[in-house]
């Protein structure tokens, strides 16, 4: 039996839906996920082996103006992210119409790239004459290979994406281990689920401006022969404001922070963890190439 291979990226502007998407089809979370703009910063990889077939994802950072370096970064980790796909799937929402960002990230597709596939997400919020409207507006913009209306919440339409990833896979080799899910460093996983319970948690006008370092990670038995996984962390953020905010009254909210992090972590690893968490200032960090590329939020 040959093998085939598909690099698939996903793009559309914030708040669509895309890392819901991508953690939906490999069927493990390793993209964060909130309801805040920009979750996403940077590229991440999911990798699901069905057999024969390898589907390569590469979910990227909602489209939008770019404020800061960081965002520079997060617009250049987006047209990197398109350069060397087989497939890109458009990501729209339901209920709203489309902007000119979005008009401009189309026109900015290469024609090389002869499938892709408009998902529009978020079918639960609307009736089927306004979901018929959207698909006509959409449709109007660009020649796509297919369209699918989605719900990534309630699962709708995820199996029908799949099948035309898997039809439209090419003869290839498989790039990663067929049981690789992700190319993501240990340490950058970690860091994307602390900061995605921080984003969850915080009022928002302090996620923008918080990074999460990952100081030390270690593993060991306890005294009744369980493994345990030791972790220190930093969360940073660019005022000292925002730090009295994440720490909380008697450090309640940092307590909140950490144990549904926790949880998450000993979900994901599936290993009993210990986190310790601190909070740390580093001003306008966001502007400071070297602090974007200790967080690994660089394009470069």
């Amino acid at each position: 039996m040959s093998q085939k291979s598909a690099f698939v990226t996903i793009i559309g502007r914030t708040n669509t839906g895309k890392s819901s998407l991508l953690n939906a089809l490999v069927g493990e979370k390793i993209a964060a996920v909130s309801a805040k703009p920009q979750t996403t910063r940077t590229k991440i990889t999911g990798v699901l082996t069905n057999r024969d077939i390898q589907i390569v994802f590469i979910d990227t950072p909602g489209v939008h103006k770019a404020k800061t370096k960081l965002s520079a970064h997060m617009a250049n980790a987006v047209s990197d992210g398109m350069s060397g796909a087989d497939i890109i799937i458009f990501m729209a929402d339901a209920a709203k119409c489309a902007n000119d960002t979005e008009k401009n990230l189309l026109s900015s597709i290469n024609p090389k790239v002869d499938k892709v596939l408009l998902c529009i997400n978020k079918i639960d919020l609307i009736d089927k004459d306004a979901l018929a409207k959207r698909i006509v507006e959409y449709s109007s913009l660009y020649d796509f290979a297919e369209v699918v209306p989605i719900s990534v919440l309630n699962g709708d339409g995820i199996d029908i994406v799949m099948d035309f990833l898997q039809k439209n896979a090419r003869e290839g080799p498989h790039y990663f281990p067929d049981d690789a899910i992700t190319d993501q460093p240990e340490k950058a996983l970690i860091a994307e689920k602390i900061r995605e319970k921080a984003l969850l948690c915080l009022d928002d006008e302090v996620p923008h401006g918080i990074a999460v370092g990952i100081e030390s990670v270690k593993e060991h038995d306890n005294r009744r022969g369980e493994a345990i996984m030791d972790i220190d962390a930093v969360i940073y953020c660019e005022r000292d404001s925002h730090k009295g905010i994440i720490i909380g009254r008697q450090g309640m909210m940092l307590k909140k922070i950490g144990q549904a992090a926790r949880e998450d972590l000993e979900d994901f690893f599936r290993i009993k963890v210990g986190l310790k968490l601190w909070v740390k200032v580093k001003e306008d960090w966001r502007n400071k190439e070297g602090l974007i590329k200790n967080f690994g939020l660089s394009s470069k």
